[in-house]
């Protein structure tokens, strides 16, 4: 098997439009949580999201681009153009062949589909549909996208696994390198989510906080106030290079990418398994592929999105994987950041990746008042970013329909 790393990483997030604002936002602690601007949010039960701020497509898009993509396409386009640029990849020496995307996505182009039905009906449903409708809903199109910004032609296709999907996109990112089908890939995930119909749905499954007085502290994992997780969105890519070829150009290496797995909890449409079963197989195997012992582990990105159910069950299993008094260092950055949906592996991946760099555990924030059943042994950093030493760190993500999906960096 070949050996993989990281090169390049971009981001567009509620907490910054690229990955230093990113990670300094993050190490500092700031919550990105506010009311929403995007829509008239008063009639909502949920009236506040944690928003990409200042977005400007044009600094990275064409604007035949712009035209043709819904947000979730633009995101991605603009992180993948961050991390293309940041690896330094020399496409015009490389088989196009070899370089391949491989991106996720949840909900796909949810606000094109919005618009134009919206639009049918307020016409007395006369089908005047824009000829970008389908290609612009589309899930897959955010791939096929990037594959024609750069000309690459390897393969290409998106994943979707819910809140799952990008760290399934990065994952299969992985598995083909190291198998030699590829010298690299474009992979992350991207997600634009809040629109009326999405927040709408969310609300109505009783998944969504409500605190609309504090929504800064609206999302707090491991509390036992915590009433929901609140919405996010955004992009993060990443590129994916076999070490060899990396090495020979004298690429930058983040860091190495070492196990990935991925389970079902064939449980529930909407609830994790409350033993964590599936969690604890996919932590498992994702450390068995890596050739690591639970112990040299030094940070754990869990999915803990703040909700009633899922945060708990997530604990058991880190507690059956790690111990009863796990030595690594956990947090829940979606306390921050919102919860991307199908872009919250990449962007967790990447907070990982960085904490791999620069030996810092960004925080847990919000987090008052432990909720009981979590146990004070499990060492989950609350209120401030501390400095540690990390050589290896793990994120999780699971999703709707029982998705669980582990990745596992370390330094190189």
């Amino acid at each position: 098997m070949k050996r993989v790393v990281i090169t390049g990483l971009g981001a567009v997030t509620p907490l910054g439009n690229n990955i230093q604002d990113f990670w300094q936002n993050a190490v500092a602690g700031k919550s990105a949580a506010a009311t929403i601007t995007r829509f008239d949010p008063s009639k909502f039960k949920t009236r506040f999201a944690c928003e990409v701020k200042d977005f400007n497509p044009a600094e990275y898009l064409e604007r035949n681009e712009i035209k043709r993509s819904d947000l979730f396409t633009q995101y991605a386009l603009y992180a993948a153009a961050q991390a293309m640029e940041d690896s330094g990849l020399d496409l015009s020496k490389m088989d196009p062949f070899d370089v391949g995307v491989i991106w996720g996505s949840g909900q796909g182009g949810m606000g094109t589909f919005e618009e134009e039905v919206t639009k049918y009906v307020q016409n007395n449903f006369e089908p005047r549909f824009s000829p970008f409708f389908v290609p612009k809903l589309i899930v897959n199109m955010a791939s096929g996208m990037i594959s024609m910004k750069y000309g690459l032609q390897g393969m290409n296709y998106t994943t979707v696994s819910a809140c799952a999907t990008s760290n399934t996109s990065i994952m299969d990112a992985f598995n083909y390198i190291r198998m030699g089908k590829a010298k690299a890939f474009v992979t992350g995930g991207s997600e634009a989510p809040i629109t009326p119909a999405s927040m709408g749905g969310f609300s109505a499954l009783k998944a969504m906080s409500t605190n609309n007085e504090h929504p800064e502290a609206a999302s707090r994992p491991f509390d036992v106030d915590r009433d929901g997780f609140v919405m996010g969105e955004g992009a993060g890519a990443l590129i994916l290079e076999e070490y060899e070829h990396a090495k020979a150009r004298g690429a930058h290496i983040y860091a190495e990418m070492v196990g990935a797995a991925m389970t079902a909890d064939a449980f529930h449409m909407t609830a994790t398994h409350p033993e964590g079963i599936g969690a604890i197989k996919a932590m498992e195997l994702a450390l068995e592929e890596a050739q690591i012992n639970p112990d040299k582990v030094d940070y754990l990105n869990v999915h803990a999105t703040s909700t009633p159910v899922g945060d708990p069950s997530e604990v058991t299993a880190v507690q059956k994987v790690f111990g009863e008094k796990p030595l690594l260092n956990i947090s829940a950055t979606k306390s921050m950041t919102g919860h991307l949906l199908g872009a919250a592996g990449a962007a967790e991946s990447i907070l990982c990746i960085k904490a791999i760099t620069d030996n810092i555990v960004p925080p847990t924030i919000n987090t008052v008042n432990l909720d009981p059943a979590i146990p004070k042994d499990v060492r989950i950093i609350t209120g401030e970013s501390i400095d540690a030493q990390v050589d290896v760190a793990m994120t999780n993500s699971f999703g709707f329909g029982g998705h669980n999906a582990t990745l596992v960096f370390k330094k190189i």
